[in-house]
This record gives C-alpha cells, sequence and structure tokens, in this order.
C-alpha cells in the first residue's frame, strides 16, 4: 500500500518521510521547485507480534508495511508545479496531509504567516481544482470521440458530470456520496480529493501533549466536516526525528522525559493503516511470526492468497484463532483442546487479529 505525503513547501514533509523511513532525505530550510520523489517503506507497529515473538522465539520477525512517497511541496495557484506533485502521488491509496503549526524563523512560510487552518483549506482547494482539470479534460476527449463516430460510455459521462457539479460547488469528492460501483468505475482516474488523509499537524516542541495542539485537531476536523475519510493528529517533526535516529534504549529513556509512551509516528503509521481500511491477519511458528495486510471484509480464501498463491490455488480448510484467545491459552495445542482453534472455510471473513493457519494441497 502506498501513502503520498503532500502538502505546503516548509511544512515538514521531508522531515516526516524521514522519521517514518530512517532514509535522511536532504530537508533545506526553503521550498524546493524540483527534483526526484522519495521512496520508503516503514514497519506498521504491532506489539501483538513483539509479544507473539517473545512466545515462539522464530528465526525472523515480519512486520506489515507501508510504503510512502515524499516529494516536492504544493503552491497557491501554480497549476503546473501542483500538477507535476499530484502525478506523483495519484496512485497513492491514501494521503497524509502536512499542515505546518510551528514557528521558525529561519524556515520561511510561503504563504508568509502561521496559519493552519487557511494552509489546509488552501491544499484542498488545490485538489479540488486538480480534479477539476482532470474532469474537463476527461469530457472534452469524449466529445472528441463522439464527434469521430465513436460511442463514449453515456454511464461514464453521468459520473463525470456527477463529479463536475460537486467540484464546481467546492466539494471534495470523498464527501460525495457513490454507489460501489461508481467508484470502483472511477478508480483509474486517480482523484486527489477522493482520497483518504491523515492530517498531521506538525507543531513544536513546547506544544507536545498541549491542550492547543489537541484543540487545533478539532478545528482541523471539524474543517472537513468531520468526514470519516479524514483523520487528525499532532505530532513534532523535528522531534520524531530525532527519536527515529536514536538507538532503541535511548529512545525509550528520551520519550519518557518528554511523558510520551510511543512516539507519535506509530500512531501516524496505523491511522493510514485503518484510513486505507486494513486489517491484520497473523501466521506464527519457529521460523517466522508475520503481520500479512489484508483489506477489510477479505474471506479467508483472498488471505490465503496474501501468503501464497499456491496455498490459495490448493486451499482446503484455515484453522484460526484469535489473538486474544490464543493469549489467554498460551498455546494453538491449547486453544485447540479448548476449543478456541477452530476450522473455517473459504468465505470466513477475516477478523482483524486472527492467527491463521492454512491447510492446503496442490
Amino acid at each position: 500500500m502506498k501513502i503520498g505525503i503532500t502538502g505546503l513547501a516548509n511544512s515538514g514533509k521531508s522531515t516526516i518521510f524521514n522519521s517514518l523511513t530512517r532514509l535522511g532525505v536532504s530537508t533545506p530550510p526553503y521550498a524546493a521547485t524540483s527534483g526526484e520523489p522519495h521512496l520508503g517503506m516503514a514497519k506498521v507497529p504491532d506489539e501483538r507480534i513483539d509479544r507473539l515473538a517473545e512466545i515462539f522465539k522464530p528465526k525472523k520477525v515480519t512486520y506489515a508495511t507501508v510504503q510512502f512517497v515524499d516529494y516536492i511541496g504544493l503552491t497557491r495557484g501554480d497549476a503546473k508545479q501542483n500538477r507535476s506533485v499530484c502525478e506523483f502521488v495519484k496512485d497513492a491509496d491514501a494521503l497524509v496531509h502536512v499542515i505546518r503549526a510551528f514557528e521558525d524563523e529561519g524556515v520561511l512560510h510561503p504563504l508568509g504567516s502561521l496559519d493552519p487552518l487557511r494552509d489546509a483549506r488552501t491544499v484542498e482547494a488545490e485538489l479540488i481544482l486538480g480534479d477539476m482539470e482532470l474532469v474537463e479534460k476527461r469530457l472534452e476527449n469524449m466529445d472528441l470521440a463522439l464527434k469521430k463516430g465513436s460511442k463514449p460510455s453515456p454511464e461514464e459521462r453521468a459520473l463525470l458530470e456527477k463529479c463536475q457539479a460537486a467540484l464546481n460547488d467546492e466539494i471534495s469528492l470523498r464527501d460525495v456520496s457513490f454507489t460501489n460501483e461508481e467508484r470502483v468505475a472511477m478508480r483509474h482516474l486517480q482523484f486527489m480529493s477522493i482520497k483518504p488523509q491523515v492530517v498531521v499537524l506538525n507543531i513544536g516542541e513546547h506544544d507536545l501533549n498541549s491542550d492547543q495542539a489537541a484543540a487545533m485537531c478539532r478545528e482541523v476536523e471539524r474543517l472537513y466536516k468531520g468526514s470519516v475519510w479524514v483523520k487528525a493528529l499532532a505530532l513534532s517533526g523535528k522531534i520524531e526525528m530525532e527519536i527515529a535516529e536514536l538507538p532503541s534504549e535511548e529512545a525509550r529513556a528520551f520519550l519518557e522525559d518528554l511523558g510520551i509512551q510511543e512516539p507519535a509516528l506509530n500512531r501516524l503509521i496505523r491511522a493510514c493503516y485503518e484510513n486505507i481500511g486494513l486489517i491484520s491477519f497473523l501466521t506464527v511458528g519457529e521460523d517466522e511470526v508475520r503481520s500479512w495486510p489484508v483489506r477489510k471484509g477479505s474471506d479467508a480464501h483472498a488471505a490465503a492468497g496474501k501468503v501464497h498463491s499456491d496455498i490459495q490455488r490448493g486451499f482446503i480448510r484455515a484453522e484460526v484463532i484469535s489473538y486474544e484467545d490464543f493469549m489467554k491459552v498460551g498455546s494453538l495445542a491449547a486453544g485447540r483442546d479448548k476449543g478456541l482453534l477452530r476450522l473455517e472455510g473459504k468465505t470466513y471473513p477475516v477478523t482483524d487479529g486472527d492467527i491463521i493457519h492454512f491447510r492446503f494441497n496442490v
């Protein structure tokens, strides 16, 4: 799964990208207008994997991962640059929208002053404009095709006109009601304003755990009309990057000094994971303890295909026990004895935290 990091220039996008991926890309104090996109992977934190690894002591421990892409920032009114930004993140499953909420005289704000709500509205407006341009171009191509004798899909035209009407009213497509069939039909268009978002308020160190930061998050969520597709959280990109660069023991001590239980980036990664609609099922054994991402609502047959296509092809049954039940009894054998480890068929709906062993024959 791919998450695009977006926002205005000098909002701290690359700092947060470095914290997530530990890649150490350059973070200049000026607004970049060109360059190559940066790609990196981040592990999805999961305490269940940590505890299962302690029990099974496997040769290998593998966490689910999410890919992040970072590119230059959006610029108000610069259609060419913004088109370039959208081109690099249009295939992302969701967006992390970084909003600057920290003061730093050494890092210029592209709009001249600190105003998180204004910046949020600015970026949202640019995403809507980009989608309007895409719809208009698509409709123009359909008109040209019609003149040449082709018969464009009337269903697609109706869908595009529905999108156009909302965008003309400055309504993001994520706030428009679409049927499942419409969402599938428009997937190839890769609209930006329909993507789920995690809005990150990049705050200063003095605002950590503050009421002010919590209030800003609530204000941002109200700006998005309480959309289920938008979540907001506050973190300090500078602090998070410092934590990411420390050895684990030093990082824990640093967090304790700050009065923080875990890096805020853990919450960010989990929020992205959930916002995309992903859950994890788990596999365990002496060779490997692993977390596997699947779409919420996936069945056991689809989950088997995540592990290996041969397992899916030769699927017989899935042995399933919930993580909570496993931790109560302490072993798969005990779970089987107590009737907690059960056999399920292809259509079993996988639940987050299911520990699954697939029986198959090829």
